[in-house]
């Protein structure tokens, strides 16, 4: 190891010039470079109405709303965008920014141009820094600039045109297709309505849903008259015949006496005053009566043949109880031909019914498509045009505010800037004493020969009784 000391003491003065340029032209490059000043502020993020999710259509999905750290990635993304540069290059000029630029696109052509814009966007974003810390926030950011009130200045404005660029990255612009969509429904809805009403005016139906029920209403009414008359019916057949069995038992004439004994006649007459009010108590059952026309028939028969004092003459007469009966008969025959009349009549009005549901459960099947296309296209106008509405309000809103946005702390000029000399210097330093020993150790490993008597008397396994400098010729 200390042959390694000797030789490279021998290449000192290679390394020494090795390392002095190294140092001199790191040092040159060093003094070279200019004092930044960094502009700081910081933003505080919270969730807002655009990151909520709204449906196009239906309510799936409807408030779903993503977590902090994407929200947080997003409003970087939209800091760190290209387009945000160009908009603060474009309200402050490039000029006032980046002045040795601005010179060279004064002079520039358009190609040129474009790229020296290009350029001044790319230092920018350099220049530009961005942090982010998990479960927090805020987003801090940077700019670095030579000048710190041109720092403050740019970092302010790019902090103002985020909260403009912003409404445009994050603004729902789907209003106009919402409206479009409307219109469409709305089309859709006109041509369901007009199919709808052809239907009704071609069946000659006014209330699809109120006819069924009024119909339905109005047969069972109908249904319940024609039971009533049945039941009548039945009823005065059934009188009918009885009456009809009692005329064949009544005598349809009786004789009537005239200058009769006193005490027959008065007798007589009593049994006719008794035969009348039993006639008026009585008019459905004529046992009472016949017992009594028996006793009036055996007293004209003991008048006629002279047991009782007195004689008359004897006279035929019309049966009173023959002729009610009759009477009773002939109205009775009237009202079963009045209830059988009416029997038919609602009879065919229960048909007419009958046929007319029939017809509308036929129809039924057709309405209730054309009635659910009608409701699905008014629920789809009525939900288009609320989301319409809240759209636009929600873009008119999102065009003026930021509330979900707040500047912690706005960017001022820095009285303090950055150099980053002291490290180029150190750098430089280190690097031309690692190269210049680098060098040294490369020539010492090709020097031809054996460098030192150690070496020789190593290398050759011999002693060295004495050493000679190399002579110069």
């Amino acid at each position: 190891m200390s042959d390694f000391a000797t030789l490279l003491w021998r290449e000192r003065y290679l390394m020494v010039a090795v390392f002095s340029i190294i140092f001199v032209l790191g040092a040159a490059a060093a003094f070279t470079m200019k004092t930044t000043y960094p502009a700081y502020s910081s933003v505080l993020v919270r969730l807002g109405q655009e990151y909520v999710y709204e449906p196009r259509s239906g309510d799936a999905g409807r408030g779903a709303v993503p977590d902090s750290d994407q929200v947080i990635q997003s409003e970087t993304e939209i800091l760190g965008s290209g387009q945000l540069k160009q908009r603060v290059i474009d309200k402050l000029g490039l000029a006032r920014i980046y002045p040795t630029l601005a010179a060279k696109y004064a002079g520039a052509d358009a190609t040129e141009k474009k790229l020296i814009l290009g350029q001044a966007i790319r230092n920018l974003d350099s220049s530009t820094k961005i942090e982010t810390a998990p479960d927090t926030p805020i987003i801090r950011i940077s700019f670095t600039h030579e000048n710190p009130e041109t720092a403050a200045l740019v970092l302010n404005t790019l902090l103002e045109e985020y909260l403009i660029y912003r409404r445009a990255v994050l603004t729902d612009p789907t209003s106009p297709a919402l409206g479009r969509q409307r219109e469409a429904f709305e089309a859709r809805l006109q041509q369901a309505d007009a199919a709808y009403e052809d239907f009704l005016n071609n069946n000659r139906i006014g209330d699809f849903v109120a006819e069924k029920t009024s119909l339905g209403q109005l047969q069972q009414q109908i249904e319940q008259q024609k039971y009533q008359t049945d039941t009548q019916l039945q009823d005065r057949m059934g009188r009918l015949a009885m009456l009809e069995s009692q005329m064949g038992q009544v005598s349809q004439e009786v004789g009537l006496y005239r200058d009769i004994s006193s005490a027959a006649n008065d007798k007589l007459m009593t049994l006719k005053l008794q035969r009348e009010d039993l006639l008026s108590r009585y008019k459905n059952d004529a046992r009472p009566v016949q017992e009594l026309d028996a006793q009036i028939a055996q007293l004209e028969a003991g008048i006629s043949s002279g047991r009782t004092q007195g004689e008359g003459a004897r006279r035929i007469g019309v049966n009173p109880v023959y002729q009610t009966i009759q009477t009773d008969k002939i109205q009775l025959t009237a009202e079963v031909a009045a209830l059988k009349q009416s029997q038919v009549t609602l009879a065919n009005q229960v048909a007419q019914l009958t046929e007319r549901r029939m017809r509308l459960a036929e129809l039924e099947p057709k309405f209730q498509a054309l009635s659910l296309d009608r409701d699905v296209l008014q629920a789809s106008v009525r939900d288009f045009t609320v989301k319409e509405q809240q759209s636009r309000a929600a873009s008119e809103i999102a065009s003026t505010t930021n509330d979900n946005i707040r500047i912690v702390s706005r960017a001022t000029p820095p009285t303090k800037g950055k150099s980053l000399k002291k490290p180029v210097i150190v750098l430089a330093f280190l690097f031309a004493a690692f190269t210049a020993l680098c060098a040294g150790l490369l020539r010492m490993f090709l020097r031809p020969g054996l460098p030192t008597a150690q070496s020789a008397s190593r290398t050759l396994d011999l002693p060295v009784l004495a050493t000679a400098p190399m002579k110069v010729r």
